[in-house]
């Protein structure tokens, strides 16, 4: 099945990062990429467990390989994904891409992409990109900017490009690139970044490049992933960088529309598109925007602001969701949660939550699963009335490192990633 025909809108980090997006995959109800199906970071489940026992809910399975790394699981068909190095799997200290069992957590390869990435301290450094998977294939971009492409089935590397030294991208911040590819078609997307390669087009089958899109005096990629929006005729694709927002026409790579901000410490949350409107935020106390993307007529999008920054919505790089016409995410990295108005940014409320620390948002049958930095997990109710928080438990071995990678939840079950740890969680009634 293709990952992406991609979008209808109204139907997205990173990131590692904030996402919504209103395009649909094709994968239904599987979770191929980056904060899900439609990078809405919202499950389309029915019928979930309102309340978890005491204990948190029932254990199905926990499998250890995937190594150190903020990586997400992506789970398509009866397999998922992810990327780290130094597994408990392998002899050495290199980065994988691994593959396992849906069904039982069995690992089933391990795919060698190179050195692990240790630029910064110890807790900041490992793989932190979620594969996306289309069809037979799956991809990842490892820290320091090499785009892998292997087939599902066995793991056999089909293609690579370095973003950096072949393409001429660049990094905005010292964390490494942690981008999700995009598949559109026969397109792959990604942001090398930079003022050579902004976003680039390739081909999803042998890597040659379709088309360059440039800004001029870009400061580099950021951490988000892009989503899609159509705007009349036009398919834009939809991004953030470390000089701000982007949209580029999906045909020829054209510069359509950009929303500069100041220099910051790092851009990392993915932008919410909902039909013509863009909600982009950033952490440090940067704060988050919305904009209204309009037709121009013969191939042109123009913006218009409808606020600008606002610091008291600022997301570091645990996401938000945007449920009816709420945004919910959490104050920067602070482990204090809020919902506020899409539409004014008005803050609704804001709740001290159970757990520490910069905490993860999804959502899934009208309710939230908080995950907070030191493993503590919150169900909390996605009500804009007021802050509730219904049931919690704290994720096995975790504490001893940051619990930063998103959540998942595929056809009932609850997916965490605990650094060398996968966790499967049955949440259906």
């Amino acid at each position: 099945m293709s990952l992406v025909r991609f979008l209808r809108i109204p139907a997205i980090v990173a990131a590692s990062c904030i996402t919504i997006a209103v395009s649909t995959f094709s994968f239904g109800d599987d979770w191929p990429t980056f904060r899900g199906s439609d990078r809405t970071a919202v499950s389309k489940d029915p019928n979930l467990l309102k309340s978890w026992p005491e204990r948190g809910p029932k254990l199905v399975w926990e499998t250890k390989g995937a190594g150190r790394g903020y990586a997400s699981v992506a789970i398509a068909g009866d397999q998922f994904y992810t990327l780290g190095d130094a597994l408990s799997t392998k002899s050495d200290e290199e980065e994988y891409l691994t593959a396992y069992d849906l069904k039982s957590g069995k690992q089933l390869w391990a795919t060698k992409t190179g050195p692990a990435w240790k630029e910064m301290n110890e807790e900041w450094h490992n793989s932190r990109s979620t594969p996306t998977v289309d069809g037979n294939m799956v991809y990842v971009i490892a820290p320091k900017g090499v785009l892998v492409a292997c087939n599902t089935q066995d793991g056999k590397e089909v293609w690579r490009k370095n973003l950096v030294d072949e393409i001429g991208g660049k990094k905005d911040d010292p964390w490494g690139y942690s981008e999700s590819v995009l598949i559109d078609g026969d397109k792959l997307v990604c942001t090398p970044g930079g003022e050579q390669a902004t976003m680039v087009a390739f081909n999803k089958k042998t890597g040659e490049i379709i088309w360059k899109a440039i800004r001029p005096e870009d400061r580099g990629a950021g951490h988000a992933s892009i989503v899609i929006s159509e705007i009349g005729s036009n398919r834009v694709y939809v991004q953030t960088t470390g000089s701000g927002a982007l949209g580029v026409s999906a045909k020829d790579g054209k510069l359509l529309w950009s929303y500069p901000i100041d220099k910051t410490t790092a851009v990392i949350p993915t932008s919410i598109v909902r039909d013509d409107l863009v909600f982009l935020t950033a952490g440090y106390k940067r704060g988050g925007a919305l904009l209204r993307q309009k037709d121009g007529g013969k191939g042109t999008v123009t913006i218009e602001e409808i606020y600008g920054l606002n610091p008291k919505l600022a997301n570091k790089h645990g996401g938000v969701v945007l449920i009816g016409d709420q945004i919910y995410g959490d104050s920067d990295d602070q482990g204090t949660p809020f919902c506020a108005e899409l539409m004014t940014g008005k803050i609704l409320w804001k709740g001290r939550g159970p757990g520490q620390g910069s905490t993860v948002v999804i959502g899934a049958d009208d309710m939230l699963v908080c995950q907070f930095q030191n493993g503590v997990v919150a169900l909390v109710k996605a009500d804009p009335e007021k802050y509730t928080v219904v049931s919690q438990f704290t994720i096995p071995g975790s504490g001893k490192r940051p619990s930063w990678a998103h959540p998942a939840i595929v056809d009932g079950k609850l997916y965490i990633r605990s650094l060398d740890d996968i966790l499967c969680y049955d949440i259906s009634k």
